[in-house]
Formats: C-alpha cells, sequence, structure tokens
C-alpha cells in the first residue's frame, strides 16, 4: 500500500511563498507520476501540477510561472514551492500519486490535505 503524508501548510501574506512537501512510503514512488491538487469548498478538486517520472513538469494555467514541482526519487518526496501567492489560491493542497496523472485522470493514492490561507 502506498502511503502519502503532506506537510507544509499554513498562513502567508498575499505576494509571499510557501512551500508543501509529500512524502510517500514504499519503493514503487520512482515508478509514479505525482500532483498536486487543491479544493475549495463547494468546488471541485482542480489539478494544479504534475512531475511524471522522469521529471516531466506541467502546470495549471493559474499557477505557471509562480508554483514549482519537484521530485526527489531517493527520499520518495514531491514538492510544490508556491511563488507570488494570491488569495486565490487558498485552498486545501492535496498530494496525488499514480501510472499517470493528467486532466480528467487522477492517481489511486492520495495524502491527507494541508491547508493553504492567503490572506492579510
Amino acid at each position: 500500500q502506498v502511503q502519502l503524508v503532506e506537510s507544509g501548510g499554513g498562513l502567508v501574506q498575499p505576494g509571499g511563498s510557501l512551500g508543501l512537501s509529500c512524502t510517500a512510503s514504499g519503493s514503487i514512488f520512482r515508478f509514479y507520476a505525482m500532483g498536486w491538487y487543491r479544493q475549495v469548498p463547494g468546488k471541485q478538486r482542480e489539478l494544479v501540477a504534475t512531475i511524471t517520472s522522469g521529471g516531466i513538469t506541467n502546470y495549471a494555467d493559474s499557477v505557471k510561472g509562480r508554483f514549482t514541482i519537484s521530485r526527489d526519487n531517493a527520499k520518495s518526496t514531491v514538492y510544490l514551492r508556491m511563488n507570488s501567492l494570491k488569495p486565490e489560491d487558498t485552498a486545501v493542497y492535496y498530494c496525488n500519486a499514480g501510472p499517470i496523472i493528467q486532466v480528467g485522470r487522477s492517481g489511486a493514492y492520495w495524502g491527507q490535505g494541508t491547508q493553504v490561507t492567503v490572506s492579510s
């Protein structure tokens, strides 16, 4: 079983930065794509960024140029660096893992979620 544990959420002012981490159990990590989703009450979960097992990244237009996803296979960890944060970025952020992650196709494994609040 794959277990994902997230950390790094918190309160930040608009224009600030925050970093999220997600550590996965098991040796299967290096074969999986990883992704970050976010969700606010009353809305669907939104795919924010993905990274393939080979390190190819993709981003939602809303975060492109501001967020960076990366992974360290030796540590079985995926990161999300968030810069120039906006109030609209406020959400619960979820780590996701699976063979393929793309719009309309999430991985089977999820982290518990971590709250990111952007406010003055």
